[in-house]
């Protein structure tokens, strides 16, 4: 039994490789259509089909609109009872079916005429009423499903949404849509979170921020260490430039040589110490920490001033990791 639920796997994604090969060989003026429609469009993508189309158009809806294409989804049978209103004539319609001869169509087809609303159509059959209605034609067509009946979508719904890809990624990559538009989008995600955060969002600073005079001594320092728990202190000079840093590490390794808790901090500190800049994505400010092996580092401005501190445990804390 287990050989021959391999071999029906097998079977069914070698016919979908085979059917979603064969969509290379589209790409041509239709497709071109297709992106200068969406790109030149003043409203928004508006992507529609009925049963598997309708789940597939949902995840090109999706995927156009958070990469850059403003889209939305809506359902054929609710267009036919209101939701036509949500389609102007300054949106670009993509409607999905395989065959092209959805029963809503006969209605929705001559209303967007009408309203001059521009189509696109993902579809199997060419000549479809579809297919002649839209202004450009994205052919999914395949020779076979992956279903050994040839009933259920397979091969025809894979197709669909890599078109939807393929339109929705060229889009983008054109736009020069970059990770942190991307990411203005999905402000939720670890991926938000690494990239629209910056350190100066995240930072501790006030009564939080560990900071002592250079001028002090190894027992000012560890006492501020013990103050604010963030295992370092930034050194700081009258006009609070950071001159050094002072850590636990190093507070235990002065005591282990038998040196004094009154001797100057300047001789126990670390020169210059590692600093993140508060302008910084707190993405680059975690890989910085780890590529330094460090957890903590004073935050400073454009000109060396101390403005803050942060460790790994904050930027965790926002997500980030």
């Amino acid at each position: 039994m287990n050989d021959s639920l391999l071999n029906y796997a097998r079977e069914t994604l070698e016919i979908e490789i085979e059917e979603a090969q064969r969509l290379l060989t589209r790409l041509d003026d239709n497709f071109l259509c297709a992106c200068r429609l969406l790109l030149n469009c003043t409203g928004k993508a508006v992507v529609s089909g009925m049963g598997k189309s309708g789940h597939i158009g949902k995840k090109i809806a999706a995927s156009l609109a958070s990469t850059g294409t403003p889209a939305f989804f809506v359902h054929p049978a609710e267009a036919l009872h209101g939701d036509l209103g949500m389609i102007g004539s300054n949106d670009v319609l993509i409607f999905i079916s395989y065959s092209g001869r959805a029963k809503e169509l006969d209605t929705i087809l001559p209303l967007l005429k009408e309203n001059q609303t521009r189509l696109i159509a993902i579809t199997g059959g060419k000549n479809s009423p579809l297919a002649q209605a839209a202004d450009c034609v994205l052919d999914i067509s395949v020779e076979r499903e992956a279903c050994p009946m040839g009933l259920a979508p397979t091969s025809s719904a894979v197709n669909t949404l890599m078109m939807g890809d393929a339109l929705a990624m060229a889009l983008m990559r054109h736009r020069g849509f970059g990770a942190e538009d991307f990411a203005r989008s999905h402000p939720g995600g670890s991926l938000g979170a690494r990239l629209l955060n910056r350190v100066h969002n995240l930072m501790r600073t006030g009564d939080r921020l560990p900071v002592v005079d250079s001028q002090k001594n190894v027992m000012d320092a560890m006492l501020e260490l013990s103050r604010t728990g963030l295992g370092l202190i930034a050194v700081c000079d009258a006009s609070l430039h950071v001159v050094g840093v002072f850590t636990d590490g190093d507070l235990r390794r002065w005591l282990v040589k038998g040196n004094s808790l009154n001797d100057p901090l300047v001789s126990a500190m670390s020169r210059p110490g590692y600093q993140l800049p508060a302008q910084w994505r707190a993405g680059e400010a975690l890989e910085a920490l780890h590529e330094q092996h460090i957890s903590a580092a004073p935050v400073v401005d454009s000109e060396g001033i101390l403005v803050g501190a942060i460790n790994l445990h904050d930027l965790h804390q926002a997500g980030i990791g």
